[in-house]
């Protein structure tokens, strides 16, 4: 028996039901499904717009362009961003032509306030925050220092779907905030995200350039009535970045289930917690308080994490870690050294297995042998 990382589950059965209405209707692409889970989403979040994506990643990299081209944004102005995170994050700000600026992480491996002004100059126009395992970190200051220097703030919310702030779903208070429904994800679909804008006009503009800068499309000029209904003009360059039916029709179930399996993750790490506590060898990443996390992770720091990989790999335990120092890659070398609190963090971290298949026995083998190995 094996204990991974992530296993998605799949309410399998009311997926292929809602799957069938698409293939029986013969529309399985933007429109439909798509539109019917935006609404369901609107409605969890009580966020005022959103658009489906097929993924995060092309999330981030919208509200990053469509920010540069509103607000007339110059080649190589900067965003703050974080060097613990996906490349995704990162490979953003370089897909509109602008310069990653990374500043260091706090205890909870969100970016750390103190560290986030000092790297604000007259060429910072945007800031990205991650909040990593679902955790908020210190991120209503960050949105105060962002507000004080009209820094646009665009919140990866990869893994915060049902993330929580004194009962209110996060992503309100952000210009933009994209969430992902990839697989492992805490929402799953095989692969797919939503952008949420807070100005109108922004998610009317993010539609048009999903699709290739079209005025309408294709579900809504099948829907019209009249001659001129294949009418439509091109506005602007855009990408083929919208989501499909599909997927949407996956993810209307999953989001039924979003929190009862929160919950159940949330369970999972206070186990874990109970492992650790009191263990100087192991600590625990922090939840931030007031946070109600969707505990896309449980992340501990050890002294010895590699040695302590291989030892859980021999018992059949495969843990994972979130996330490289992004400036240990070429094309963010030039940063290398400048966050030495995230350059240690991920040297130590490691990201327990942690998914809705597994059992407190499961849990009760992880932690006995994490401290059985650690240093």
């Amino acid at each position: 028996m094996t204990v991974q990382l992530f296993v998605p589950s799949f309410r399998i059965e009311e997926c292929l039901s809602e799957i069938r209405e698409c293939l029986e209707k013969g529309w399985t692409g933007l429109g439909f499904k798509t539109a019917e889970f935006e609404t369901a989403w609107k409605n969890y979040t009580g966020l005022p717009h959103a658009h489906f994506l097929n993924s995060n990643t092309v999330g981030l990299h919208l509200a990053i362009q469509l920010f540069k081209s509103k607000y007339g944004w110059n080649d190589g102005d900067e965003v703050i961003t974080t060097p613990l995170t996906f490349v995704s994050t990162n490979h953003a700000i370089l897909y509109a032509g602008l310069k990653p600026v990374f500043a260091d992480v706090d205890e909870y491996l969100c970016l750390d306030p103190e560290s986030v002004s000092q790297r604000i100059t007259d060429r910072t126009k945007a800031l990205i925050f991650v909040g990593i395992g679902g955790n908020l970190g210190r991120y209503h200051k960050i949105l105060e220092i962002c507000r004080a220097h009209d820094i646009k703030l665009v919140l990866d919310a990869a893994h915060m779907a049902g993330t929580r702030v004194n009962g209110k779903h996060v992503g309100g208070d952000a210009d933009a905030s994209v969430f992902s429904y990839q697989a492992v994800k805490n929402l799953p679909t095989a692969d797919s995200g939503m952008i949420c804008f807070n100005e109108a006009e922004d998610d009317e503009r993010v539609r048009k350039l999903t699709w290739l800068g079209i005025n309408k499309d294709t579900y809504a000029r099948t829907a019209a009535q009249g001659a001129y209904k294949w009418m439509y003009d091109v506005e602007e360059i855009g990408y083929k970045f919208h989501g499909n039916s599909i997927m949407a029709a996956m993810a209307i179930v999953q989001l039924k289930y979003l929190d009862i399996d929160n919950s159940f993750r949330r369970q999972l790490a206070v186990w874990y917690r109970q492992h650790f506590d009191g263990h100087n060898r192991v600590s625990v990443v922090p939840t931030a308080k007031d946070c109600e996390s969707a505990q896309h992770l449980v992340q501990i720091r050890v002294k010895n994490r590699d040695t302590l990989m291989l030892a859980l790999n021999e018992h059949g335990v495969y843990p994972g870690v979130h996330y490289r120092d992004n400036t240990d890659y070429r094309m963010y070398a030039y940063a290398a050294g400048s966050c030495p609190n995230a350059a240690a963090a991920s040297q130590e971290i490691i990201s327990l297995p942690l998914h809705l298949r597994m059992s407190k026995a499961d849990v009760d083998l992880v932690s006995e042998l994490v401290l059985k190995y650690a240093q």
